[in-house]
């Protein structure tokens, strides 16, 4: 009698077949947890790159130089103006360096300073042709028109930056409050210059600088003052006006009503900051 071997062949084939599953039976599992473990892993944050503050302030130098030279070859004026405009530079990034908090968040002067540090740039670069003797061109106007106009934007966008990357400080706060008023007083200062208002316009870039000179004599108003809207959006319209004013296509007229009323409301937040200030002094004697 003879022994058929199928039986034997589907016993062993259903074995390799059951030896299979149990060799991939791990393998699938860990798949399984591998592809959980994907589904599940956080979205990436923002990092900065490696920088010092040193790093950053040398870098700044470049678009001042850049800019200062472009001014220079616009507006037709001798390029010993880059020396005027880029004189300050040293002295600024020296402070920037000296007030800049060790704990500040970084690295370098973060995301917002570095911004602002920027704006700085093209603040200097037109601060130099108010000091510079003789009167500019339609052509030259124009061109201070743009850098400030691009300086104004920036100085939308920095404090945001900051808040977004997580590098927001009273240091940057400072720093873009003190870049606004040198602002101030250097299209104010071009806007006398220009022959479109008096003298009396200076007071627009001056008012800060004698509210500092202030809290010298007066102890109260170097108090701390709480954040307000009502600052910033001042601060904003006295750059917007005085750009309007600056473009050729403004009268004498216009700009002096224009830079008269922006005056007067910068004058109202000095006056209502000092209140404040005076107030609270008061109050807490």
């Amino acid at each position: 009698m003879t022994i058929s071997p199928w039986p034997g062949v589907r016993i062993q084939n259903w074995r390799a077949v059951l030896g299979t599953g149990v060799l991939f039976a791990p393998k699938l599992a860990n798949v399984g947890r591998m592809s959980q473990r994907t589904r599940t892993r956080p979205p990436p944050t923002f990092r900065e790159g490696p920088s010092s503050p040193l790093g950053d302030v040398g870098l700044g130098l470049l678009p001042l130089l850049a800019v200062s030279f472009a001014t220079c070859w616009i507006l037709a004026l001798p390029t010993s103006l880059v020396l005027l405009a880029v004189a300050p530079y040293p002295a600024l990034g020296a402070l920037l360096l000296a007030k800049l908090p060790s704990s500040h968040p970084g690295p370098g002067l973060g995301t917002g300073n570095r911004l602002t540090l920027a704006r700085a740039t093209l603040v200097l670069s037109f601060a130099a042709p108010a000091l510079w003797p003789g009167v500019l061109t339609g052509e030259g106007y124009w061109w201070i028109v743009g850098l400030s106009t691009i300086a104004l934007v920036l100085d939308g966008l920095d404090g945001p930056l900051a808040r977004r990357t997580g590098t927001a400080s009273a240091f940057g706060a400072r720093f873009d409050m003190e870049l606004d008023a040198l602002l101030l007083m250097a299209l104010s200062a071009l806007l006398w210059r220009s022959g479109k208002t008096g003298s009396w316009v200076l007071l627009v870039g001056a008012v800060r600088y004698l509210f500092l000179l202030g809290g010298l004599l007066w102890p109260r108003l170097r108090g701390e003052l709480p954040p307000s809207r009502r600052g910033k959006v001042i601060c904003a319209v006295q750059g917007i006006v005085l750009v309007i004013c600056l473009a050729p296509v403004t009268g004498p007229a216009p700009a002096t009503t224009l830079a008269a009323s922006a005056l007067l409301l910068l004058v109202y937040s000095f006056v209502a900051d000092t209140w404040w200030l005076a107030r609270s002094a008061g109050s807490g004697s």
